[in-house]
């Protein structure tokens, strides 16, 4: 897997990807991030050495390299899932290329479904914890030494210095977002209603299907992380309704615009 890694590292070097500070991750119909930068190299997964392809198709599939807000960002327009089969170390392959090529800042994304009942669709939540309740975990097998420790301390998951600057840039910007406890499922199902009332019981107060693989890596290489959910649909077991990929797309399309100014803020002040 190391070898992987500065393979790939390597490659990206050669196509011009040289320094870039700030990684973003953008989720299930949350590509359109991508417009506001000043795109330098651009690069669809598929041609990329041992990168795995988005099957997904509201996952564009493309690494964009270039300049927003001041900064040099690689930001992954779309990102892979255990439920398309791949490894939880194929997963996360970018975050690892991306701590080597330099990035200091991890920003994510992701489409979620509203356990806490307070919350509405479009709504945005900064995670502030996580459940993992995925079968594997992508730091399973030999460790490399080289890029962390063997046993990484997860009592903080989540950068309270990036957060900090999620919630004063959320309240400048008049957007409501919400702090809370995100869980993951491997998918692709969603869940039944008993399934949703135990999620609830255990502290989730979104749930979705990615971010804490990559989270559990960018800790394990010491690379700071924050992630926001967009709420796309909700959660209660007694008023449920079947959710649609057409209305989860809508929504978190909708959404996306108060995201987009939360991370333009965000990266502004990194």
């Amino acid at each position: 897997m190391f070898d992987t890694i500065k393979e790939v590292t390597a490659f990206l070097k050669h196509k011009g990807i040289t320094s870039p500070d700030t990684g973003i991750v953008l989720g299930t119909g949350l590509g359109k991030l991508v417009s506001e930068i000043e795109i330098e190299v651009a690069i669809d997964y598929a041609d990329i050495p041992h990168f795995p392809v988005s099957t997904v198709e509201s996952h564009k599939g493309r690494l964009i390299y270039g300049n927003l807000k001041g900064h040099k960002v690689l930001a992954m327009q779309g990102r892979f899932h255990i439920y398309e089969g791949y490894s939880l170390q194929q997963v996360t392959l970018p975050i690892r290329v991306m701590k080597m090529l330099g990035v200091k800042w991890l920003l994510l994304s992701n489409a979620a479904g509203a356990i806490n009942k307070s919350y509405q669709k479009g709504d945005l939540m900064l995670l502030d914890d996580h459940i993992n309740l995925l079968p594997e975990n992508p730091l399973t097998g030999k460790n490399i030494d080289e890029l962390g420790p063997r046993f990484p301390d997860m009592s903080c998951p989540y950068s309270p210095v990036i957060n900090h600057k999620m919630e004063t840039a959320a309240q400048l910007l008049n957007i409501t977002l919400h702090k809370g406890v995100y869980a993951v499922v491997s998918g692709p199902n969603l869940e039944t209603r008993a399934e949703y009332r135990y999620l609830g019981l255990i502290g989730a107060d979104v749930v979705g299907m990615s971010t804490v693989p990559e989270v559990i890596i960018a800790n394990h290489m010491g690379l700071p992380c924050a992630a926001v959910s967009v709420v796309t649909d909700l959660c209660d077991p007694d008023n449920l309704v079947p959710a649609k990929l057409e209305d989860i797309l809508e929504t978190a399309g909708k959404a996306e615009i108060g995201l987009i100014r939360l991370f333009n803020e965000v990266i502004s002040k990194l």
